[in-house]
């Protein structure tokens, strides 16, 4: 009987999470290996078991394919994420069920693909005799022990030209425009973009800011002439001594659910100075669509292929 191996996505979806699914399945077909994958994230591996099996010659059509053909879910039993990142333990007898229909179907490791909060689901499994393999993958690149977890560069693309196509409505109508993007409490994707499409001000939540600096800083920008200014915020940027903003759904259950820090620091902004002030919020448009080349397994690197940074602010 051949080796059988298992594949679950958990968390929010992410671009390349089709073709690291059909990276796996084909290295498996080459060495006789067989692969099912479970449907509707971790819940999938619960009673009532939903799955499939994953064919070879089904992979093809993956490669420039968004989202994932398995399907994902970060609310649930598996909850393993609670509040602002704080670790709960998911419930003894729900791992057990899932380690109970894991030998049932005679699997031999189950490879997890995830973020921060799937991947803290994949260690409880283990913990508990599972064997598993841990794939990192999520936009906002906030993993330990990774230098960059796919998905990322083709959120920052997408921030890239969402930045590239606000410059010449802010500069058109003399405005400051604020653009919010995922990250959750990390700023790479904000710092990344910002960086690469020529924001005037970058909004971290590693640094806490303050609205004198953003004044101080448009007010210099019209000392030299420029009447516009460009602001990229992450989700979880915080003004110093203050909280992180989250939508009152994100409070119900799991971690909060952070945004519209966009819209308040647009309102200050606009209140303080009079110049007209609009927010963008780029949000899931990071997530969605097919990955760029970076984001697909043996794509182009950073020496070949397009570079996704090819902004004219770079």
């Amino acid at each position: 009987m051949a080796e059988r191996i298992g594949i679950v996505t958990g968390g929010g979806d992410s671009p390349g999470l089709n073709t690291v699914i059909r990276a796996i399945v084909k290295a498996a077909s080459r060495r006789g290996w067989e692969s099912i994958g479970f449907q509707g994230g971790y819940e999938g591996m619960l009673n009532h078991m939903k799955y499939r099996s994953l064919e070879y010659r089904d992979m093809d059509s993956l490669l420039f394919r968004g989202g994932t053909i398995l399907g994902t879910s970060n609310r649930g039993r598996f909850s393993a994420k609670v509040g602002h990142g704080e670790v709960r333990r998911v419930a003894d007898e729900v791992l057990r069920e899932a380690y109970d229909n894991f030998q049932q179907l005679g699997l031999k490791a189950l490879v997890c693909i995830g973020g921060d909060g799937s991947l803290t689901i994949a260690q409880q499994l283990y913990d508990i005799g599972m064997p598993v393999v841990g794939i990192p993958k999520t936009i906002d690149n906030d993993l330990d022990a990774t230098i960059m977890t796919f998905g990322f560069e083709t959120a920052v693309s997408c921030a890239v030209d969402a930045l590239d196509r606000l410059h010449t409505t802010a500069e058109s109508h003399d405005r400051v425009m604020v653009l919010e993007v995922m990250g959750r409490y990390a700023g790479w994707i904000a710092a990344s973009a910002g960086l690469a499409g020529g924001a005037d001000v970058i909004l971290i939540p590693e640094i806490p800011f303050s609205y004198e600096s953003i004044i101080a800083r448009i007010q210099e920008r019209e000392e030299y002439g420029k009447r516009f200014t460009i602001i990229i915020v992450a989700e979880g940027a915080r003004e110093k001594d203050g909280d992180y903003v989250a939508s009152e759904a994100g409070k119900r259950a799991g971690e909060a659910r952070l945004g519209g820090i966009g819209h308040v620091v647009a309102g200050e902004i606009q209140k303080r100075t009079g110049k007209e002030t609009r927010a963008v919020v780029l949000g899931h448009l990071q997530r969605g669509g097919a990955p760029t080349a970076w984001d697909r397994p043996g794509g182009a690197g950073r020496c070949g292929g397009q570079n996704t940074y090819g902004s004219p602010g770079w």
